[in-house]
């Protein structure tokens, strides 16, 4: 099996994380940070969706949705890593991550009526049977890449946390959804497994993975990130729970950009979209910060920052911005800002705005619409290609399941607030939050 071709978005940012040229507000009292820029961003999710809206978004995850109902193996319930749309595609490595996107994708479906119950429950069943007895795994965590038809592990992958928890926040929703005895048995037995305990045993900072060749990772999930969700379900964990502590280990850096101040990192968009998909922060706090308008906050920022650089590349407008690691014509890179990083050329991803629906719903409407009126090659059966350069007449040939997912479960967070809503039924989920110390407002 040849190694992959492109590192993971993991690998990327860490390379990113030593950038300096926006330095944080280290001084700043983290309990103050987004208290004095309420007033500065438009407060979300005030009032109904338009009937326009709620037909282009209904469109948009009719699309997103068949990426993961056909391109997964119905037989393990694995999802592949990325697809192309323009050929027939024969790749056979599957993200363990776009399946938790997958299986959150199966609740949507039947939701909406893409797919009977009969059917969604079905692949739920298959999914389930195959990470508790086939798929292989360490200590409760799955390798990062697996073979979609056998589940064998490929690349050398490295057996994953955030790509592990992803997929449970998937497990964790569908044992909501499907409220039936073997779904939620088999639920429940692949989520105790999870020894949480093992990846603290020595820290409170959790590793980003380990090897059977190498042992644990050198890297340590310990800057505020999509990391947020992980820690979350340890400390909900009953069989191998996170100490308390936990939660309060990592750092949580605050930025400040054109007067405008949240809690990020040197890293792309998405790290403010992923545990919001399946976390419900709207309306809670804990000691540091909300971290809901934290997010709105930073894609605010993200929003300004790329109408900064229309000075250089004229692509980028209200109409049309959004950066977050991508493809592009030069391969796999990650970019976006601020503070700006990675080779920025003009290229459009749009998964960067559409993962943030939920924050800043019309000016994402309004890029989103853009794409699909004004760049038709940008559009496909599952979507929006992953990315697309209007100065270079560029345009992806493939979807990645991770973006296809954050946007299918932020469009769905923004008509009706179904993922929270099912996912927070968890008692893992509400037990997690409660030990972190979040609060209601």
């Amino acid at each position: 099996m040849m190694r992959p071709k492109k590192p993971s978005r993991r690998d990327f940012v860490r390379q990113a994380l030593g950038l300096g040229a926006c330095l944080p507000f280290a001084g700043l009292a983290l309990s103050e940070v987004n208290r004095s820029d309420k007033a500065s961003v438009a407060t979300v999710n005030s009032g109904a969706i338009s009937p326009d809206t709620e037909k282009f978004l209904d469109d948009l995850e009719r699309a997103n949705f068949q990426y993961f109902w056909e391109q997964a193996n119905p037989k393990t319930g694995l999802v592949k890593d990325r697809a192309s749309v323009r050929n027939d595609d024969t790749r056979i490595v599957a993200s363990i991550a776009a399946t938790g996107f997958g299986l959150t994708a199966l609740c949507i479906g039947e939701k909406r009526g893409f797919i009977s119950r009969s059917e969604a429950q079905e692949r739920v069943l298959a999914a389930f049977e195959s990470l508790w007895a086939k798929l292989p795994n360490h200590r409760g965590f799955f390798y990062h890449w697996a073979n979609i038809n056998t589940g064998e592990r490929v690349w050398d992958a490295e057996v994953s946390s955030v790509d592990t928890t992803i997929l449970l926040c998937g497990l964790l929703a569908c044992r909501e959804y499907f409220p039936v005895a073997e779904v939620q048995g088999l639920a429940d037995a692949i989520f105790a497994r999870v020894e949480w305990t093992w990846l603290s045993e020595d820290t409170a900072l959790l590793p980003h993975g380990w090897t059977p060749e190498m042992g644990f990772l050198p890297y340590r999930w310990d800057n505020y990130s999509e990391l947020m969700m992980m820690y979350l379900l340890g400390l909900g964990s009953t069989s191998h729970p996170l100490p308390e502590a936990a939660w309060g280990a990592w750092k949580r850096m605050t930025f400040e950009y054109d007067g405008l101040r949240y809690i990020g990192s040197f890293a792309p968009l998405f790290v403010h979209q992923y545990s919001q998909a399946w976390f419900d922060f709207r309306g809670k706090r804990d000691k540091y910060t909300d971290y809901f308008h934290n997010s709105t906050i930073a894609t605010e920022v993200h929003r300004r920052f790329c109408l900064e650089l229309a000075k250089q590349f004229p692509s980028y407008s209200e109409d049309l911005w959004g950066i977050t690691a991508s493809d592009s014509v030069k391969g796999y890179v990650i970019w976006g800002g601020p503070p700006a990083f990675g080779p920025i050329d003009g290229t459009i991803v749009p998964s960067a705005s559409a993962g943030s629906l939920p924050f800043l719903p019309e000016p994402i409407m309004r890029v989103l619409r853009t794409i699909k009126d004004r760049y038709p090659q940008a559009w496909s059966k599952y979507g929006f290609v992953n990315a697309f350069n209007p100065l270079t007449n560029w345009y992806d040939s493939d979807v990645i399941g991770i973006d296809t997912g954050i946007t299918l479960l932020m469009a769905e967070n923004l008509r009706s607030g179904f993922v929270w809503n099912t996912f927070m039924r968890n008692e893992t989920a509400r037990r997690g939050m409660q030990r972190a110390g979040f609060k209601k407002e």
